[in-house]
């Protein structure tokens, strides 16, 4: 929602992984809500991929805008009640034709969100990355081709 815990992960992750395998994709999360524009991710964002050999400290959160729609080929919400405010967001039906739910790559049409951290401890963050980069593992190898 604020664009400091979940989905600067989730950029990160995406990120390396199409580097990895050579794609040129182009990865940028945002969040729906205003309060955090500007801010780095989340001191537990961002030690848990420095854990895992990444540094996402050079993100700053943005919020979510309706020219997403038409920039990005895919866009994905990491929980339910973002996907109803990118929804919220929408002026004509095709732009929700390329929004899905993050999880969905994993596990299709489960629906599922991934938790908020945030108001948990560091340990949140360690089930969030897992989930993350397993989801991000399905993207690649659904897309890469």
């Amino acid at each position: 929602m604020g664009n400091i815990c979940r989905s600067p992960i989730a950029e990160g992750v995406l990120k390396h992984k199409a580097e990895e395998h050579g794609l040129s994709w182009q990865v940028n999360s945002a969040g729906t809500e205003s309060y955090h524009i500007g801010s780095e991710p989340h001191k537990y964002s961002q030690r848990i991929c420095k854990t895992n050999g990444l540094d996402i400290s050079d993100q700053r959160a943005r919020q979510f805008d309706k020219s997403d729609f038409d920039k990005y080929d895919i866009i994905y919400a990491l929980a339910d009640d973002v996907y109803e405010e990118i929804a919220a967001k929408s002026s004509k039906d095709s732009d929700m034709e390329n929004v899905m739910l993050f999880l969905n790559e994993l596990k299709p049409d489960a629906n599922e969100s991934v938790p908020d951290p945030y108001y948990g401890g560091e340990d949140g963050y360690t089930h969030v990355y897992q989930l993350i980069d397993a989801t991000c593992d399905a993207i690649i190898k659904k897309y890469k081709n």
